[in-house]
């Protein structure tokens, strides 16, 4: 395998993750620095891939910590595990923010199902939430999807390098890429484990 092989798979694989609930890197961490400059991380699910814009793309409501967090420092790293190829990815970029009445956000928000878009409504994330004061009943009362909207967020992660590694039984393998402003693969080399 070449390091414009590992290039290309590697996408490719992002791509496939964000179409297949199955993927191993369907779920990915995504750290970020709060305003202590204590690292935080977050498992969230891929939405998209874009190999020729070097481009990932998540979504979160707009009222948790990861929200602002990216306002202050947009830098990001995010990791990734698949156990069925014991390969590992580390992405290091930065997040765009695309607030709930931006075309992005909008365009993204129209191809969600209804199931998903409920998951925005309710209390901010993180807030406290009475489970022994409040009954099975009025936790399950149905939520309007609507309300779901003004906290809508999209987050897109432009890619800068890629760590690579593969675990294998005989001579781990680790290479490390890097990319330009526009996504085009800048340099390649193979690096020790």
């Amino acid at each position: 395998m070449t390091l414009a092989d590992i290039d290309a798979s590697t996408w490719r694989e992002l791509e496939a993750a964000a179409a297949n609930p199955q993927s191993g890197f369907r779920f990915l961490n995504l750290c970020s620095v709060d305003a202590e400059a204590r690292p935080q991380a977050r498992m969230v699910v891929l939405r998209r891939a874009d190999r020729s814009l070097r481009l990932l793309e998540f979504h979160t409501d707009m009222r948790s910590p990861k929200w602002w967090e990216f306002s202050a420092n947009p830098h990001a790293t995010i990791l990734g595990f698949c156990p069925q190829t014991q390969l590992q990815l580390r992405l290091k970029g930065t997040v765009e923010r695309h607030a709930s009445g931006s075309d992005l956000a909008k365009a993204a928000w129209d191809k969600l199902s209804t199931w998903t878009r409920m998951t925005y409504a309710g209390g901010p994330p993180g807030d406290e939430r009475g489970f022994d004061t409040i009954d099975e009943a009025a936790l399950s009362r149905p939520v309007d999807e609507a309300e779901g909207k003004p906290h809508f967020g999209l987050l897109i992660f432009r890619v800068r390098t890629l760590d690579w590694f593969q675990l294998r039984r005989q001579g781990n393998r680790r290479a490390l890429l890097t990319y330009d402003e526009t996504g085009a693969l800048a340099a390649s080399r193979w690096v020790n484990p």
